[in-house]
């Protein structure tokens, strides 16, 4: 409770607000003091200025923050339950699979038969430098005709929650992932 009233207020009043609102007092006592030219001034100036441009600095950043976690979150995956930044190695892997069986489609129209990726890679029908990406490697499975282009990857650990598919591709020139 207080005291004494403040000049020019009633008394009774004031005792009757400032009894349920104490916190009140301090709003006002605080907004006397930043009033008071002296005690304001101190505040103006080049700190001002550089206090505006940390805040404007830091609505930048969570801006861009909250843009970036919005657009990772929305990225798209290749495969159901991929992570989105495995989404170019999975794409690489795609083509690759796409030129294995572009490739071994010529070979079957100039041989009559279908053949091993070794094969393909010798006789330069496949023009690919390394036999695997990013972990996955791939094989043929030949019938006659008929043949079926797997790219598969070692499985993750039991605690991770990166997922690998098994990529398949045959003469329909569909990929598709298991």
């Amino acid at each position: 409770m207080l005291k004494e009233a403040a000049p020019g207020v009633n008394q009774e009043a004031q005792r009757c607000f400032f009894g349920r609102h104490p916190e009140a007092l301090r709003v006002i006592a605080l907004t006397v003091a930043f009033a008071i030219p002296g005690v304001a001034g101190a505040f103006r100036g080049s700190q001002n200025k550089k206090m505006r441009a940390f805040a404007s600095l830091l609505i930048a950043a969570l801006l861009f923050g909250g843009i970036y976690y919005i657009y990772m979150r929305r990225m798209p995956t290749v495969a159901e339950g991929t992570a989105p930044t495995q989404a170019i190695s999975l794409t690489g892997v795609q083509n690759d699979l796409l030129q294995i069986a572009q490739a071994e489609r010529s070979y079957i129209v100039q041989n009559t038969h279908c053949t091993s990726l070794d094969e393909l890679v010798s006789s330069q029908t496949l023009l690919m430098k390394r036999s695997e990406r990013d972990g996955y490697t791939y094989s043929i499975e030949c019938s006659g005709m008929e043949f079926t282009a797997t790219a598969r990857h070692a499985p993750a650990a039991a605690d991770s929650p990166i997922r690998f598919p098994t990529m398949v591709i045959d003469q329909t020139m569909q990929v598709r992932t298991d």
